[in-house]
């Protein structure tokens, strides 16, 4: 195996990180204000639709909010101290 392989693996292994999920917004505009937080922590994070949906009526479809699985914990705090309590839907 040439010495440049396994740097190259190294790399490539690191920019697959794992994505999880850190919250379930209601729709866009509360996913980009759950985006904003975790961008004010300096947690980069992704979003995704949490429901197959028509192409045109993403504004109300539920989204996921993805982060690196190394940053759960982190985006989680991130999320509780910057959220009021009020706002949060319980899953009870």
């Amino acid at each position: 195996m040439p010495q440049d392989a396994g740097v190259a693996n190294c790399c490539y292994e690191a920019a697959m990180t794992q994505l999880v999920q850190v919250a379930l917004a209601e729709d866009i505009a509360e996913a980009e204000e759950l985006q904003t937080i975790l961008n004010q922590a300096g947690i980069v994070s992704e979003l995704e639709p949490a429901v197959d949906h028509h192409p045109r009526a993403t504004e109300d479809t539920p989204q996921k909010v993805l982060v690196p699985e190394e940053s759960l914990e982190a985006a989680q705090h991130a999320i509780e101290a910057l959220t009021d309590p009020d706002e949060l839907v319980s899953d009870a």
